[in-house]
Formats: structure tokens, sequence, C-alpha cells
């Protein structure tokens, strides 16, 4: 195996907030600790917190990389004495930060190796969708064959996983998402009920559709959104509130009308999670979907790769919401 060198290319933030510039500069390859490997990155994953953080708003986690980078798939060039098993072998999964450069931590147990016949990039656009989508869905929503998911911005990564593990699981999909090209996207995916919210009032819409109600709604937005969901809740259902999209302050929130189904709204997020938390959250997920990973029954939407030296491209062209499915950079 070749030898590894002190130093590495990275994608760095100057001038952090609303004027953020990106950078590639030297750096010190990172060292693993017992528990880590040291992953020469092939390909990273562009995420909307990779945005929030170069705005200064999702800084990682205590004593991790600030370098940009939530999800990463290369080949194991160093790895903790308990974990040599991994050496040589591709692998894909979610870093804390760091995935913006040519080497990156992984802790050993969110590593999941990469499907035969998935290219880097394909690994890179998978971890965070999937592992956020089945976090949202099966370990809160607890999502059940026969129910209805009303899932906002369905060609979003995010929600194009979602949409798919949604349909595996044996449930009724409604999405909503900005243009057509975007719905005919969910549709091919599984979704059920498609819904343009800047033609129609999505609760409108989906009350006369489902009149019994939804069990889960994924939302992404936030803000006003909430009390336009919350009527639609069947008994005992679930807001689960991954991202702020759309502000952090619900206006008009009548919480008699949640106390009225039993309703729940829940915060969640991944990234500050503990490793125990994500490992077990990556090994149950692994257990359950990795064989339909392998077998494209479930598979990320890649919608175009970049190489790593135009990141502000790929920033760029996330910011402006015309995305379906994943950006990747490419190393």
């Amino acid at each position: 195996m070749a030898s590894i060198p002190a130093t590495m290319q990275a994608v760095l933030v100057t001038n952090t907030g609303k004027d953020s510039t990106l950078v590639i500069k030297p750096i010190p390859v990172p060292v693993p600790s017992a528990e880590q490997l040291l992953i020469k990155v092939a390909a990273a994953g562009v995420n909307r917190a990779d945005l929030m953080q170069r705005r200064g708003f999702y800084p990682p986690p205590e004593g991790e990389s600030d370098v940009l980078g939530l999800e990463v798939a290369g080949v194991v060039v160093a790895a903790g004495a308990q974990h040599k098993s991994w050496l040589g072998k591709a692998v894909f999964g979610l870093v804390p930060g760091g995935g913006y450069a040519e080497y990156a931590l992984l802790h050993a147990g969110h590593a999941m190796p990469v499907p035969a016949g998935y290219t880097m990039a394909e690994a890179a656009a998978t971890a965070e969708v999937f592992l956020t989508a089945y976090q949202l869905m099966c370990k809160i929503g607890n999502l059940q064959a026969g129910q209805r998911v009303l899932i906002h911005a369905g060609a979003s990564g995010v929600g194009t996983a979602a949409i798919q593990l949604a349909k595996t699981i044996g449930a009724k999909v409604a999405v909503t998402a900005s243009s057509d090209a975007k719905l005919a996207l969910c549709k091919t995916l599984g979704a059920d009920v498609l819904l343009n919210y800047n033609s129609v009032a999505f609760e409108q819409a989906l009350s006369a559709i489902w009149p019994d109600g939804v069990n889960l709604i994924l939302d992404s937005v936030a803000g006003a959104y909430v009390s336009r969901e919350i009527p639609l809740l069947a008994m005992d259902g679930k807001i689960v509130l991954y991202a702020m999209m759309g502000g952090k302050d619900v206006p008009q929130l009548d919480l008699s009308a949640l106390f009225k189904r039993r309703g729940q709204v829940i915060c969640s997020t991944l990234r500050n999670r503990s490793n125990q938390y994500k490992t077990q959250l990556t090994q149950a997920f692994y257990q359950s979907y990795g064989q339909a990973l392998a077998q494209r029954q479930l598979k990320p939407v890649l919608q175009q790769q970049f190489n790593w030296q135009q990141a502000e491209q790929a920033h760029q062209l996330m910011a402006s919401n015309g995305t379906l499915g994943k950006l990747v950079l490419t190393l």
C-alpha cells in the first residue's frame, strides 16, 4: 500500500458568513485513533448542511474537523489496531466533518462496504440521505406497512431516499416539490400523490385525497408549514422536523389541534449524535437494507458529479434549489 503523505489538499472556508468563499490549501493528514479508519477519499457528498456551515450556522461537533463534508467514499489506507481488517477495502459512510479533502477520518463503526457495481460517486451519494431517511421514518416515525407518509422536498436527496424506503416498507407516499420535473422524478421512485406547492395548497389537496389523515410527515421546511400540517395528522400522527428551510419560528400554532390528534412534533438531527448512536443506526440500516442497495432496489439519485476543485459551483447549484437528488464531488 502506498505511503501516506504528511499533508493533503483540502477545501477550506474563508470569511465564514454570507460572503464566505472556498479555497484549496494544504493541511496535515489526520491520524486515525484506535476506533477510526483513514480513508483516501475518492468522492464526497454535497449536503445543504455544508452551505449552512459556510454561513456559520452548523458548526462541526467539538473536536472534529472543520473541513466541510459529511459523507465520503474511498479506500481504507490506515486503521486503528482493532480494525486492520478494513485495510485496502472500499467503504462509504458518515463523517462528522472533513470530507472535502484528499484524506478523511471515518469511525470504524460507521463504515459500510461499497456495494459491488457501485461507483465511488454513487457510494458517496448514499450514506447521508439514506441514514437520515431511515432514522426519520423507521427509528423515530415507526412507519408501518399500509400507513401514509407526507414527504416535503420529495426530489431532494433525503426526499428521494425516503420515498424509496417508504415504498419498501409498504407505505403510501405523498410528496411536495416545486416543479413538475421534480414531481416526475418522485413518481418514478414510487410516490403515490404528487403535489406542486407552487400551484396548490398542499394541505387542502392532501386532505381531500386522504381524508383519514397522515401518519407521518417528514418536514425539512418548518416555519409556517407546521401549523398547516397539524390538521393533516391522523390520530397519534407525527411531524418530524429535520431542517428549518422555512424559518425557525412557527406562527399561529394551535396546540388544541395537536392535542385533538394526540399528535407529536419531533425535532431531529444526526450530525451531533454520539458515535455509539451512529454505529447502531448504520449497522441497523445496513443489516436491513444493505442487500436492497446491492441489488439496486434502493439506490441514490445522483444528479451531477463535480471535480472537487469545483465545490463552489456545486454549492451554487444546491443553493439554487434546482437539484434533483444528490450532488457529489470527485477527487
